[in-house]
């Protein structure tokens, strides 16, 4: 379901603040299955991000829709 009062263009500007930082991800996969992540925000392009989550991993590519739907949910990890 869709967040109220949230545009495309607005979760395209946090993802880019967001970009080089330390994050947490939750990824729904449906059916009860959540998948969690830590990782770094590599590139922000038009459609798509991309996120590096460890070394010898290749990345891993979300679209703004399904941060916006909810699927993906993004908290920055705060550095000490």
């Amino acid at each position: 379901m869709r967040k109220v009062n949230t545009s495309v263009s607005t979760v395209i500007e946090e993802i880019s603040k967001l970009k080089g930082s330390n994050i947490s991800m939750e990824i729904n996969k449906g059916r009860k299955k959540i998948e969690k992540y830590q990782g770094i925000i590599e590139n922000v392009y038009p459609s798509i991000f991309t996120v590096n989550v460890g070394e010898g991993k290749n990345p891993m590519s979300y679209s703004y829709n399904e941060v916006l739907c909810g699927d993906v949910v993004i908290s920055e990890l705060k550095s000490n």
